[in-house]
């Protein structure tokens, strides 16, 4: 590209915002200005400047897992979050040596640093296969945060990996669940996830295809989220994950995961922001 097109490229992107910003609202606006980046991450590496590793504890007596470092690894240019079992997942209090664990197995999570607001989010990604466990692209903000809690879900239930389970919850309240097919199974290759997230709108899309649309603003989150990827399973909630059964290790695999900003144009040929135009 010519520094004269790069110019004109540049332009075009300032006025696109510029005209978005326009038509949100003060509240939207001041979203927006406290929100992240636009990023594309292929896993080159793992930067924990911007990447938080989950270690040494889990999310309550639900969860059969501890987080564990040691199930988040970067491989050949992919992320792969795992599920063993370990006892040695747990923290002493200065978090510098591991401890006997009150659970039998360990997974993996990463959580950005930073929070984001409205925009595409995108995600491809393969599921672990197991009843009991979830392979989970979300984002989600909370108490622990000193914030409502709100949060945006793709989940692969590991019962039946032949679809993804979406979902949203605004200051706490959920119920929003739609099930919808992958075709061939999500823990069988690589597919895509993405939501597009706007003050008025939310849409989810499976591999390309609008699969979920919401317009009720009452159910679409309003505060600027963390995004999380996490692989972990339970013994508790079977009604939902299934009942748990392990065989051996098992694994999440990311190949990619990215945020663009309302009003940006797509960062990569494959964005669903491509294909919609």
């Amino acid at each position: 590209m010519t520094a004269k097109a790069r110019q004109i490229q540049l332009t075009c992107q300032v006025i696109i915002a510029a005209a978005v910003s326009g038509l949100l609202s003060p509240a939207a606006q001041a979203q927006q200005a406290n929100a992240g980046k636009s990023f594309v991450e292929n896993f080159d590496g793992l930067n924990r400047s911007f990447w938080y590793v989950s270690d040494g504890w889990n999310n309550g007596k639900h969860q059969n897992c501890n987080w564990s470092k040691k199930q988040v690894k970067v491989e050949s240019g992919t992320l792969q979050l795992g599920f063993a079992q370990d006892k040695t997942g747990a923290q002493d209090k200065t978090g510098a040596q591991d401890k006997p664990s009150d659970r039998d197995f360990a997974c993996g999570e990463i959580q950005t640093n930073a929070r984001f607001g409205y925009g595409t989010y995108e995600v491809r990604m393969k599921s672990a296969s197991g009843s009991g466990l979830n392979s989970a692209f979300f984002t989600y903000i909370g108490p622990t945060d000193k914030k409502p809690h709100d949060e945006i879900d793709f989940e692969v239930l590991g019962k039946n990996t032949g679809q993804v389970q979406l979902n949203q919850y605004v200051s706490a309240k959920g119920n929003n669940e739609k099930l919808v097919p992958v075709a061939g199974g999500a823990d069988q290759g690589f597919n895509d996830y993405a939501f597009i997230w706007e003050e008025n709108r939310l849409r989810y899309f499976v591999n390309g295809k609008l699969v979920q649309e919401v317009t009720d603003k009452a159910k679409i989150p309003q505060n600027p989220q963390k995004i999380f990827l996490s692989l972990w399973g339970t013994d508790t909630l079977k009604q939902w994950m299934g009942a748990f059964s392990y065989t051996q290790p098992t694994s999440m695999t990311v190949d990619r995961v990215a945020f663009t900003a309302l009003g940006e144009p797509c960062r990569f040929p494959e964005s669903v922001l491509c294909t919609l135009g």
